[in-house]
């Protein structure tokens, strides 16, 4: 393959998040760390309507390649959904992560400079490093609980941006614009050069105000993502989706046919039964994260300053600093190693004295998790008043 990406995979940075996780993931009993909502069975899925995976269809189903755009009632099911603009398409992939991998191959060049919303997701800055582009941070300060300013956005624009890309709610932070903001925000690339990345991962996952409209009803210029992985609670099923302007659809699917062609059938039929019966999936998820993110604000706020957790706006992830640390990474390997409790040191995410703490998980698996933390803050405060450390 030629073009940006094609020196190969040692052209990509390394990935903190899959470093940390690769392993520990399957050794933890108690697991916090995720940013999507606790995973539904098969079972749970096909109940759903066991008439669409009952036997008889699965067993006339054809194991054929698919169409490059992806299954026609998977596409029809997602654009209902998320509802795209004028000229734009959707193109169904192997989860949201084909869909930007392809996007900065066939937009970036060397050279180009690159807006990033930071802290960020590695494949949301990683691809453009791999691709040769100059990174311009867009920062979400934590000193104001990572919300977003579009000043400082305006701030990194310049007359060589060629891409802006953002990713709300946010991972990990779970900070968003409102929709006054996304207004704002789709104004200022409206009138810059650059196209619009929006990762809609968590777009469903929103606590106080309606979920933001797909950004290609209102910008030309916009490529918006989707995934099965977060909101819908179905990562294995590694299934994504991009809403792509219809001129860029040709250059997409020519690298796509360097690297998948297409997804499987089986897996794009399970995926059109999930997102028909997406609010049956979503809500009670929503409902149940809702409740224990009061419940990690209140842990929070009776840890007597040892913990400073900015409200999440949306997402399932909390990003609270630890403030007698300097890197919570210690922290968390002892976490696991004496608990069984996986979370993730907002190393990872260039902020050493923060943890991403998932709090879509089952009420008891939280409050162990919870407890874990609080009993490794005690046991590090009492060493620390006997001099040990």
């Amino acid at each position: 393959m030629t073009g940006p990406l094609g020196a190969g995979p040692q052209a990509l940075p390394a990935a903190p998040l899959e470093d940390w996780l690769r392993e520990r993931y399957f050794q933890a009993k108690t697991d916090i760390s995720s940013s999507g909502v606790h995973n539904y069975t098969f079972g749970e899925l096909r109940a759903l309507d066991p008439a669409l995976l009952g036997t008889r269809e699965l067993d006339q189903l054809m194991f054929r390649d698919g169409p490059s755009l992806g299954d026609e009632r998977l596409r029809a099911a997602v654009a209902a959904r998320v509802r795209p603009g004028p000229g734009h398409v959707v193109m169904t992939t192997h989860g949201s992560s084909e869909a930007l991998y392809l996007a900065f191959a066939a937009l970036v060049r060397p050279g180009d400079e690159v807006v990033v919303a930071t802290p960020a997701y590695h494949s949301l800055s990683g691809l453009a490093t791999a691709a040769g582009a100059s990174l311009r941070p867009w920062p979400l300060r934590p000193e104001n609980g990572f919300a977003p300013d579009l000043d400082d956005l305006r701030a990194v624009l310049s007359d060589r941006t060629r891409l802006v890309v953002v990713n709300f709610p946010h991972n990990p932070s779970g900070a968003c614009v409102d929709p006054r903001g996304r207004t704002e925000l789709l104004d200022l690339v409206a009138n810059s050069q650059a196209v619009l990345l929006w990762d809609g991962a968590f777009t469903d996952l929103v606590h106080d105000h309606p979920p933001l409209a797909e950004p290609s009803q209102d910008l030309d210029r916009v490529l918006s993502f989707g995934t099965l992985s977060k909101a819908y609670g179905l990562p294995g099923l590694r299934v994504g989706w991009c809403v792509v302007p219809q001129d860029l659809v040709s250059e997409l699917v020519r690298i796509r046919d360097y690297l998948t062609l297409s997804i499987s059938p089986l897996v794009e039929r399970v995926a059109a039964v999930a997102v028909e019966h997406a609010d049956a999936l979503i809500t009670p998820r929503l409902t149940e994260a809702r409740y224990n993110r009061r419940r990690v604000l209140e842990w929070a706020a009776a840890s007597e300053g040892a913990i400073d957790c900015p409200v999440p706006r949306g997402g399932v992830t909390a990003f609270p600093r630890f403030t007698a640390h300097t890197d919570v990474t210690d922290l968390c390997e002892r976490l696991l190693a004496r608990h069984g409790v996986l979370v993730v040191p907002g190393r990872v995410f260039g902020q050493a004295d923060r943890m991403r703490i998932g709090f879509s998980c089952p009420r008891p698996e939280l409050e162990r998790g919870l407890a874990a933390i609080s009993e490794e803050l005690g046991t590090h405060a009492r060493g620390r008043r006997r001099g040990t450390g």
